[in-house]
């Protein structure tokens, strides 16, 4: 079993085309941290967007290797440790290892946990005896950053693979201190000093959270206003954060205005060459930077099994300019 981010064979309509990469193994192996014994990190491209740290069993982590892990999540902001033979309890204590873990989000289907562990989130399209193991079903999940509408969003999440479809179903990234980067000057200028409002009525497959009367009007949606753009508390990088467009708007601005600017700074964001897709494997490990990247997902088969569990670090404060 190993990770591989590649370009799936098909693309389905709408889905935004991998940035070229690397095969990993051909990469020069950079060391994770100040231990050149230590875990290494082979980014996945030219860029540091995204590396594979292979040969890890995470279980039986040192400190001294915990550290250099960490190092290497700041520096790439998605790292996939393959090949892992993890409990549920084994996932929830090294995801503890970042912070503390939010409970399960409550989802369409309800809170979805499992073995008992509030912590731990199950994201499948499997139905067991007429009842939804899981959330957010086989269709596609627009791209995201996790609990964005929430006062002080997860720092991180943790997705880990148990069962695969065929097909489909791979996990896009894309890298928003590259989207800050690569703004044109007179956008970049026009978004520092904004707040947009991050909606909290829809999940990222589009459905309606539990609870929520839905609005046709951004403006009155529930949701958290945060700064456009952000800077990252442990690297002190400049990004774009935008949580997910639908019901999103820029305070201060006219409906009209809103949509247009947040078009176009939609469209500069997820752009092929600031993107890339995970094609996961039974037994990968993806973790992700939840404050500087944003994911998505392609759809696959209703009839097919996918059956992932997820963690969620803890947020330590709102997200700042």
């Amino acid at each position: 079993m190993s990770a591989t981010f590649s370009t799936p064979p098909t693309r389905p309509s709408g889905a935004t085309p991998n940035r070229p990469s690397a095969n990993p193994s051909a990469n020069t192996p950079s060391a994770a941290g100040p231990n050149a014994t230590g875990p290494k990190a082979l980014p996945l491209g030219a860029t540091s967007f995204g590396a594979t740290m292979p040969g890890i069993d995470l279980r039986t982590i040192a400190e001294a290797d915990f550290s250099a892990i960490h190092q290497a999540w700041i520096d790439h902001q998605v790292l996939v440790f393959p090949a892992q033979d993890l409990t549920d309890a084994d996932l929830a204590a090294f995801s503890r290892r970042f912070g503390d873990l939010d409970h399960a989000p409550v989802q369409e289907n309800g809170q979805r946990t499992a073995g008992g562990m509030p912590e731990i989130y199950v994201v499948s399209n499997v139905i067991e005896n007429g009842v939804a193991i899981g959330s957010l079903g086989a269709g596609e999940a627009v791209w995201h950053t996790d609990m964005s509408y929430l006062p002080a969003p997860p720092k991180a999440s943790m997705l880990f693979a148990l069962e695969i479809p065929p097909t489909g179903g791979d996990t896009w990234f894309c890298d928003m201190y590259a989207a800050f980067d690569s703004l044109p000057p007179d956008l970049r200028q026009r978004a520092l000093g904004l707040r947009v409002k991050h909606d909290g009525t829809y999940n990222s497959g589009g459905y309606l959270r539990q609870g929520v009367t839905p609005t046709e009007d951004p403006r009155q949606a529930p949701g958290t206003l945060h700064p456009l753009v952000c800077t990252h508390p442990e690297s002190g990088r400049r990004m774009l954060y935008l949580g997910r467009r639908r019901m999103a708007w820029i305070d201060g601005l006219s409906l009209p205005e809103s949509e247009a600017l947040l078009d176009e700074i939609w469209a500069h964001a997820t752009q092929a060459d600031l993107s890339f897709a995970h094609h996961w494997r039974v037994g990968d490990l993806v973790l992700w930077d939840n404050r500087c990247t944003m994911h998505r997902r392609d759809p696959f088969e209703a009839t097919s099994r996918r059956i992932m569990h997820r963690t969620q670090i803890k947020g330590a404060a709102p997200p700042a300019a």
